[in-house]
């Protein structure tokens, strides 16, 4: 009976490829059995594959999923969140956890559309969250826990890497890992278009770019203690090859492009979700 009652009801509402990752991630992890997982989709047709391919329930039926469910992953579009929030409303309890991974939502809005009726976990994934190497970021809302954040934790390092900010600082978060990996495309589409120009081919310099960035971006996680220009420096001798390619990166300004990137995508999301910043 013990065991039992120490199992995680999770509902997502909304299973598309976010919601995929986590169910896979949940199922695959060493802790899988302290869970129990069913979602909901819009369309009985894809409610029913989904049930077969990953041995869950899954249906049609936001008000059963949160009747049922006391830890809630919302994944529908931020546009959706609003109406299936307050269909759902009057069958959330205050022991029930949602966890709301749709962008510029703040847990303010959140708590308003849910009644103030449950507790509240905003969060942040992004889309390497599909293959598990994401980077998942929290912000505590509303009458959420310590035990519920550790869980929520829990859930998400199935898929992924997991931090905790104030609220404050999830447009920032947003702007950085969340429109992050579109910037690192970007950069890796370049890249290969460079190494076609020395002569390489597409397929050649599409892995030599990629498997760079993959190898660069493990030692900075490896060597957590030291500072990314230190490993810049490792890598640059003097009057090498390194160096001239450093310069014609300066040059071009690519330090402040990033930055700019960045701080764009952090106001865009400030807009977005209502802020009372969003004007500035």
């Amino acid at each position: 009976m013990s065991e039992t009652k120490s199992i995680t009801q999770i509902g997502i509402i909304g299973v598309g490829k976010m919601g995929e990752a986590l169910i896979s991630g949940i199922l695959n992890s060493k802790d899988a059995h302290r869970f129990s997982i069913q979602g909901t989709v819009r369309d009985p047709e894809n409610a029913a594959k989904l049930s077969k391919q990953y041995g869950i329930p899954c249906g049609i039926d936001n008000l059963e999923l949160a009747e049922h469910c006391n830890l809630l992953i919302l994944c529908v579009k931020p546009s959706q969140a609003q109406k299936v929030l307050e269909h759902i409303a009057p069958k959330l309890k205050k022991e029930t956890l949602l966890i709301s991974v749709c962008a510029s939502l703040t847990n303010q809005l959140l708590s308003t559309w849910t009644g103030q009726r449950c507790a509240i976990l905003r969060a942040m994934p992004n889309t390497p969250c599909l293959i598990g190497e994401g980077m998942t970021v929290f912000s505590r809302g509303p009458h959420s826990t310590d035990a519920q954040l550790k869980i929520a934790e829990g859930i998400f390092s199935t898929v992924g890497k997991t931090a905790v900010v104030e609220e404050s600082l999830m447009d920032g978060v947003t702007g950085l890992s969340g429109c992050g990996p579109a910037y690192i495309y970007l950069m890796i589409e370049a890249l290969s278009e460079a190494g076609v120009k020395v002569g390489l081919s597409r397929k050649l310099s599409t892995l030599l770019a990629a498997q760079t960035f993959l190898g660069s971006a493990k030692m900075v996680l490896d060597r957590g203690d030291m500072h990314p220009a230190a490993m810049k420096d490792e890598v640059t001798t003097p009057a090498g090859c390194t160096i001239d390619g450093l310069m014609a990166l300066e040059e071009g300004k690519i330090r402040v492009t990033l930055i700019k990137a960045v701080m764009a995508a952090t106001q865009r999301s400030k807009t977005m979700n209502g802020s009372s910043e969003s004007s500035r």
